[in-house]
Parts: C-alpha cells; sequence; structure tokens
C-alpha cells in the first residue's frame, strides 16, 4: 500500500489567537482542514488584547492594517486605536468561522516530536493532551512585558502598572503620574494622559526621533462611502505612495549612507527643530544616534504635548523607587501617585516558555542560545512540521506584519503539499541550508541601520539585529516560492534525503 493510500488528512495545531493565529485558521479552515487554535487566555486578539493603555494606536494606516481578504469600512481615523483592531480580529475570526475551532485558556505548555508516529505530541495547561501532524507557532513576540530592574520598585505607596497589563483603577485624573520608557507605547500614553495628568514626568533613558505623520478622522459619511463601495478602501490600501514609502524605508534600513536614510534623518532632525520651541528642552529630546537606529516612532503630537507646562521630561538616571515616588541619581524626588511602566517587552521569547524538544529530544532552548533564529524566519532545522509566523529574523519596522505573515503563509502552504499529497510525512530546512542562511543575514544584518549603535529591542544577545537584513521586495521574493532543495523529507523509511 502507498503511503498515498494509507495518509489520513492532516491534523495541525495553530498556538497563539492573534493576528497571525487568526490568518493561520482562516486559511486551514477554507481548505477544509482538521485543526485547533490553542489559545492561551479567554479572548483572541494578541498584542491587541493585552495592551489597552490609553493612546494605544497602530502605527500602520489602519486600511493597510487588514488581511488582504478582509478590508474594514469601520475605522474612524487614518491611524486605528487599539479597541477598533481587537473588534475587527474578533468580527473576522467570526466571519470566517474559525471561533468554533479556538481553544481558549489552553496555553500549550510542550511539544514533544514522536519520531515513531511522525507526530507532535502537546501538553496543555489544563492537564490534556493532543496530537497533531504540524504545529503553526503564531504565538508573537511582544507579550512577555519586560519589568524594569529598578532598586525600591515593590516599595512604591502609590499604583505601579506595566503598560501590558493596565489597571482602570490606576489614579491618572489629576493624579502625579510618571512614566518610565519612551518607545511607541511611552510616547502614546505620554501624549494621552498629558490632558488628564495633574503633574506627568516622562523619564527616558535616551530621547527618540520622531518621524512626523499626518492624522485625520474619517467621517460617518466617508465610512459609509467605505462601505458601499469597497474600492475605495483598495485604493488607500494599495496607494502607490504608501507602498513606494515601505520600499523606500527598506532601502534606507540596508543602505545606512544612501539617499533614502538621509530623507529619513532630515525629516526627524527638521521635526525636532521646528516642533520644539525651548531649546532647553528641544537639547534634552535630541537623540546621539542616527535616525531609524531604534523603531521610529511615528507621532503627529507627542512634542505638542511635552511642551505643556504639566509635563516634564527627565533624562537623568534613576538611583531608585522609593515609597513617595522616584528618587534621582542627583538627589531629586519627583512625587508620583501612579507610575507606568512602559519597558516593553522580552523580544527574544517567542514560543517560549513552552518546551519543545524536537528530533532526538533536541530543545528549541537549546538551539536558540545564543540568538532566536529560524531558515527564512519560518522553519528550524531538528523541528519537523513546525512552521513559525512572525517568528524570528523576520523583517520589522513601521510597515503592516499582516502583510508579512500572509507572505509567510504562502511560503508554509507550498512546505505543506508534499505532507498533504501523502509524499512525506516531515519536512525541515536542511542544517546546511540554515547555516548558511544565518551567515548571510547576520552579516548583512551588522551593517543595517539598526546596527550603527543604538540599544534597542531589535538587538539580540550578542548585539545583531535580529531582523530580516534586506529589502521588502527580497523578502517576497523569497515568500514566494521556497527552495525545496533547501529542506529534507522524510519519506516514511525513517531516512531523510533532498527534496526533489
Amino acid at each position: 500500500m502507498s503511503i498515498d493510500q494509507q495518509r489520513r488528512p492532516l491534523r495541525y495545531a495553530v498556538i497563539g489567537a492573534g493576528m497571525a493565529g487568526i490568518l493561520a485558521a482562516i486559511r486551514l479552515h477554507q481548505k477544509g482542514e482538521q485543526f485547533t487554535v490553542y489559545e492561551k487566555a479567554g479572548r483572541l486578539g494578541g498584542t491587541w488584547r493585552e495592551n489597552r493603555y490609553p493612546g494605544l494606536t497602530c502605527d500602520v494606516p489602519a486600511h493597510a492594517y487588514t488581511y488582504s481578504f478582509e478590508p474594514y469600512a469601520e475605522w474612524r481615523a487614518y491611524y486605528a486605536e487599539g479597541a477598533e483592531i481587537q473588534t475587527y480580529f474578533e468580527r473576522t475570526a467570526d466571519k470566517y468561522g474559525v471561533m468554533p475551532h479556538i481553544r481558549f485558556n489552553a496555553e500549550v505548555v510542550s511539544c514533544v516530536w514522536d519520531e515513531d508516529g511522525q507526530v507532535w505530541q502537546l501538553e496543555l495547561s489544563t492537564g490534556e493532551t493532543a496530537v497533531a501532524d504540524a504545529v503553526i507557532a503564531a504565538s508573537g513576540v511582544l507579550h512577555h512585558p519586560r519589568m524594569p530592574d529598578i532598586e525600591g520598585l515593590d516599595s512604591f505607596a502609590g499604583t505601579a502598572l506595566h503598560s501590558a497589563r493596565w489597571r482602570d483603577d490606576a489614579p491618572m485624573d489629576g493624579a502625579r503620574v510618571g512614566i518610565i520608557g519612551n518607545g511607541s507605547t511611552g510616547v502614546q500614553i505620554v501624549t494621552a494622559l498629558q490632558p488628564r495628568a495633574a503633574q506627568l514626568v516622562h523619564f527616558q533613558r535616551s530621547p527618540q526621533w520622531i518621524m512626523p505623520v499626518p492624522y485625520f478622522q474619517y467621517s460617518e459619511e466617508e465610512r459609509e462611502a467605505f462601505r458601499r463601495n469597497p474600492a475605495l478602501i483598495d485604493a488607500i490600501r494599495n496607494d502607490k505612495e504608501y507602498w513606494a514609502n515601505i520600499y523606500r524605508f527598506t532601502q534606507a534600513i540596508t543602505d545606512t549612507h544612501g539617499p533614502e536614510i538621509a530623507a529619513i534623518e532630515q525629516l526627524c532632525l527638521d521635526n525636532l527643530e521646528n516642533s520644539v520651541r525651548d531649546p532647553v528642552l528641544r537639547e534634552k529630546l535630541r537623540p546621539n544616534y542616527r535616525a531609524a537606529c531604534k523603531r521610529l516612532i511615528y507621532s503627529w503630537s507627542y512634542y505638542d504635548a511635552v511642551q505643556h507646562p504639566n509635563v516634564e521630561v527627565e533624562r537623568e538616571a534613576i538611583a531608585h523607587v522609593e515609597p513617595e515616588g522616584v528618587r534621582m541619581a542627583d538627589g531629586r524626588l519627583h512625587a508620583l501617585d501612579t507610575l507606568v511602566l512602559a519597558t516593553g517587552f522580552h523580544a527574544d521569547r517567542f514560543i517560549r516558555p513552552t518546551t519543545v524538544l524536537g528530533r532526538d529530544g533536541l530543545s528549541l532552548d537549546d538551539v536558540w542560545s545564543v540568538r532566536p533564529t529560524a531558515y527564512y524566519a519560518v522553519a528550524i532545522p531538528g523541528f519537523p512540521n513546525f512552521f513559525v509566523l512572525n517568528g524570528p529574523t523576520g523583517p520589522v519596522g513601521n510597515f503592516s506584519l499582516i502583510d508579512i505573515a500572509e507572505r509567510q503563509w504562502t511560503y508554509i502552504e507550498q512546505l505543506l503539499e508534499p505532507l498533504r499529497r501523502g509524499e512525506a510525512e516531515s519536512i525541515e530546512p536542511s542544517v546546511q541550508a540554515h547555516a548558511g542562511y544565518e551567515e548571510r543575514r547576520i552579516a548583512a544584518a551588522k551593517s543595517t541601520i539598526f546596527g550603527s549603535g543604538c540599544s534597542s529591542w531589535y538587538l539580540d544577545a550578542t548585539g545583531v539585529p535580529s531582523s530580516w537584513p534586506w529589502s521588502y521586495e527580497a523578502f517576497a521574493e523569497a515568500m514566494a516560492s521556497p527552495v525545496m532543495a533547501d529542506y529534507v523529507m522524510d519519506r516514511g523509511q525513517k531516512t531523510a534525503c533532498a527534496a526533489e
């Protein structure tokens, strides 16, 4: 009997019900596949569920931050707020019939490859077990909050909270509020709370370059036009200027002496020089590294917010936190009622702390002991039928990760085909192909703007940018068609051979 005659329908486990997990679920459902989405929380949404702080806004234009197959007429502004995005994903999951496939409050605590059965054995936080022929790790990257290492933080007598663990009862209105951290989250919170707080202190180790962007709201008449004529939405999503900006941005990242990065730097510099009137404050807000070395902050209102008299930008070092507030290294005390920790996430965790054991008990923790890595950001040698969406070494920047995930799914679908046709039991990249990819990627990453001399969450533990270091077009081309010769397949004979 042939492998094809013996072949049962594939069973898929999708880990995570955020943007990428919902995408995988929709695509699998459309093919009539057997799958379950395992979500650790009680609600879908990923980062848009975890984060709900004041001012939360996606810095990708709203109509570009949608699935290509599901435009959305209801966005209220050019940049969408977090609650709107959460609603979009919930509506989309419901519309495409994948909600019954999601197991909520069911964290996957371990994935172990069973060599004899050529399947993944999953253990859930509920104590249950499950079996899958293929695993789609769609757990995302920014979901393990990073707490700052500041002495005395636990002694604070007021309310202290991480931005991803927001509390609606935390004193904000008429309160003395401190915000530690000035990535996109810190900047957005400062902007939102400035009109509400009696006093607001923005603590920042290093200032950020701010890219000025347009902001406007869509009227009800415009939304009604979008509902009646989706082509109006397509015109925005496919706008040539928008895509030209993406191409220019990735060119700027990779060519640190080219005209594209020079234009970005000039825009950011002009924004600082022309927006901040007080020369002392202007120097406080002037970075000492190149624009785009850290993830660019897009804001239409931060510089306005910090120039109000109830806001202080604090650049000096923090000595410790005490019950009354934050004590600076020079002895000054900022008395506070509320302390917001906009200190980001552990960006190297991905699917971890889930235990993942591949062939011969190979541990993902060991494979990622130096840096998280995946072949073309999708697959890992030694971990058959295990695929990652928005995983390590993928593109990062000020563009839509939905588009990136959709392109990755196109790539993954082609890797799944030999399994679906019964031509193989498992597939994974070869060790040699992955090593060659990483050698090229690391060399290129060091020469990108991300490696030009700043600290950021883009850098791995060795200081190497952990992202895709080539152009957007190069990524799109790579995802369009896998080089199958770089993969090995187990055809049911317990031996690996080169794919044809």
